[in-house]
Formats: C-alpha cells, structure tokens, sequence
C-alpha cells in the first residue's frame, strides 16, 4: 500500500498534518481555505531535478482523509490567446451541479468564485485567487457558486476537473459585471474579451440558481 503523507494548512485554524510514513511513497499537499470557507486553495508539491520536475496534482484517497471528497466526472482544458480573456460567471443547476478543480498550466489568471447559494452568510459574496503556472496552486470552487476567471497573460491554459458532465439544459450563467457583485478582476474593464453568451448574461438577482444553502441541492 503506498504511503501518503498529507499536510493541511487553515486560514482560520493553524495547521494540522496527517501521514503515513511507510517508505514506498510520499505524497505531499496544502490546503488553504479561503474567507468563504468551502472555496480552497489547494498546493501540490512539485519535485524538481536536472530533467524538470514531477507533481501528483490529485490524490482523491489523500484528499478524501482531508475532507475533501469528490469523485471528478471529467476534466476539460481551455486555450486563450489574449490576456484579458474573461470566460464566466458559470455554474450547473442541480441535479448536473458541479465542483470544479482548476489550475492554469501556462500563464497567469486570476479566478473567482461567487457564493449564489441562497440563505448563505455569503450569498453574493466573492472570493478570488492568482493561479499561475508558477506558483502550481490549484482552487476547489465547490458546488453552489458561480465560477470565473480572466487571463492575465497571453497564451494561457486552463485545465479543470468538474464532478458532473455538461448539461446544456441546467447550464446557467451570471453577468461578470454585476454591480451588486463588484467583482475586482485586476484588469482593464475596457480591454475584457467575452464570448457572446457571457456579454449577455443576467444579473444575479434575475437568476434562479437552484441552490439553498444548508439542503443537499448544493
């Protein structure tokens, strides 16, 4: 049985480490949680020698032990040529809601999750994070929030896990600019490039999520 040894770092809480020292493997992972707490920030650790490096960026076993426990459907991978290309506000609707797990494999973005999960502390709150392929940070935007990011380089890719397939039918979206989100993208608001569907998408007040916070819809 491979060995795993796992170290989880809170925001909120300090820091915890579970492992399992037998020798055959060693897998190492922090966890950060984020001012909404259900959204995290998750460090694999990346190995590096002469040849460049090796990472196991998802050990569900390990992750599970940590509370994170999620079995993945599929993953998908995004190519965007021109910093300051903004795909989002995206979610799922229940039964086809999805957690996501997304990294960027080259480039820079900064990515944002918005709590859309009614009767939430949270609900129309945002949190938001710079994942880049240097710092090999990963964010967990769980099910119940909308899900964005912008490019902040040219030629960036995006890669991500999600934990249902594509639904067209329960496919929804959130205008990136709603006011009474005010989501800070970290970018020049006239140089945004959006699909057209995200050009025209609805506020949040406008839109039925399909998530109570508390109940198994999330």
């Amino acid at each position: 049985k491979p060995s795993i040894k796992c170290e989880i770092r809170l925001a909120d809480a300090g820091s915890e480490r579970h492992e399992n020292t037998a020798p055959f493997r060693r897998y190492t992972v922090k966890i950060e949680r984020l001012s909404i707490p259900e959204v995290c920030l998750i460090y694999p650790e990346r190995y590096n020698d002469n040849r460049g490096f090796f990472s196991e960026v998802w050990n569900a076993n390990a992750l599970s032990n940590l509370g994170i426990d999620i079995t993945f459907f599929q993953d998908n991978h995004s190519y965007s040529s021109k910093a300051g290309t903004l795909r989002g506000l995206h979610f799922q609707r229940p039964p086809f809601a999805q957690d996501k797990l997304v990294r960027c494999t080259k480039g820079r973005i900064l990515d944002v999750a918005v709590d859309i999960r009614k009767g939430s502390p949270h609900f129309g709150k945002w949190v938001s994070a710079e994942i880049s392929a240097e710092n090999w940070t990963q964010i967990l935007v769980p099910k119940g929030f909308a899900h964005g990011f912008i490019t902040l380089t040219d030629d960036c890719e995006v890669q991500y896990k999600v934990s249902a397939p594509y639904s067209p039918n329960h496919d929804a979206n959130i205008a990136w600019n709603d006011p009474t989100l005010s989501v800070d993208w970290n970018f020049s608001l006239n140089e945004v490039k959006l699909s057209e569907k995200d050009a025209r998408a609805p506020l949040l007040k406008n839109t039925k999520t399909g998530f109570i916070y508390g109940t198994q819809s999330e």
